[in-house]
């Protein structure tokens, strides 16, 4: 993998920032969720209460203890990826489901 510059950083919206002032996430880290939740979602939709644990069992160890909190970056990437409408979540009854967008 490519030496990345430490300090560069993507801005995110996050779900509990009013007026979508949200916060920056260290490129590596968004990179790395990112990449996850778009290959779960490539295989299958996911119930949008799981994501965070099925992000963790996709990742090594040493990823999950270099990233910290993972159920906040997790959402974090998540609602940022719905922003870019590179995920959506999906219509119908029941547990709220999220798919890649079309």
């Amino acid at each position: 993998m490519a030496e990345l510059n430490p300090g560069e950083c993507v801005s995110c919206r996050t779900p509990n920032v009013a007026g979508g002032e949200g916060v920056r996430i260290p490129r590596w880290k968004f990179d790395l969720i990112r990449s996850v939740i778009l290959a779960e979602l490539g295989e299958h939709d996911v119930p949008f209460s799981e994501l965070p644990e099925r992000v963790g069992a996709r990742l090594s160890a040493d990823d999950l203890k270099r990233l910290g909190s993972l159920g906040w970056h997790a959402a974090t990437v998540k609602l940022e990826l719905e922003v870019r409408d590179e995920i959506r979540r999906l219509p119908g009854p029941g547990r709220q489901m999220l798919g890649l967008a079309e």
